[in-house]
């Protein structure tokens, strides 16, 4: 083979190369693509779920709840020594003069503290603490996404291991995934019944 044929032939390999190489491109490129695709369709499909979802959350709460209990005539006096309350845990009633900042909490909290908490329209979610420890998870993810929530553990609840309160009201439950927990929250954070709307639930103090 001289020279000439030599060259024809690199040039043919190169050529064969370079299709082989577009080739692969055009392959790669149409699988990301066809993925990312996928992805946002998936994305889509979870988005538009999560907000069906919510709509008939607070639908539901829209109406009557089952199960929720309802308490009249409770004081609001700022105290300083501890209160025997009527409820466990309390609804309402005198109570301390600092509130528990909303969030999560893994040790009992006073129940003077929690108290004010719901006065400002917090929700607070109480659990017993041999609950285990999945529900546990659930009652925190489910507090974790609301700005007037307290959650803590409660010894001695009489009737059902986990109590939803809000001021004057209550909600026995037997699970975490009682779809009534989440409805529970959707109607009475900064609900009509919260005595003083609009306070906060942050600066308080963190028992």
């Amino acid at each position: 083979m001289d020279a000439s044929e030599r060259g024809a032939r690199l040039t043919e390999i190169r050529e064969q190369q370079r299709r082989a190489e577009r080739r692969r491109t055009g392959l790669i490129t149409g699988v990301s693509a066809l993925v990312a695709a996928v992805l946002i369709a998936v994305t889509a499909i979870v988005i538009v779920g999560e907000q069906r979802r919510q709509s008939d959350v607070a639908e539901a709460a829209a109406g009557d709840i089952s199960g929720v209990q309802t308490f009249t005539d409770l004081s609001a006096t700022h105290v300083q020594q501890p209160v025997q309350y009527e409820q466990t845990p309390p609804v309402g009633g005198d109570h301390a003069g600092a509130w528990a900042n909303c969030g999560t909490y893994t040790e009992p909290i006073p129940s003077e503290l929690g108290v004010h908490s719901l006065e400002h329209g917090a929700v607070w979610i109480t659990y017993s603490p041999d609950v285990p420890t999945e529900q546990v998870q659930r009652l925190t993810d489910l507090a974790g996404g609301n700005a007037y929530v307290l959650l803590s553990p409660f010894d001695g609840l009489p009737e059902q291991p986990i109590v939803a309160s809000a001021w004057g009201l209550q909600l026995p439950l037997e699970t975490a995934d009682d779809p009534r927990l989440e409805q529970f929250l959707v109607k009475y954070q900064q609900g009509e019944q919260t005595p003083e709307p609009g306070a906060p639930c942050t600066g308080g103090v963190s028992p």
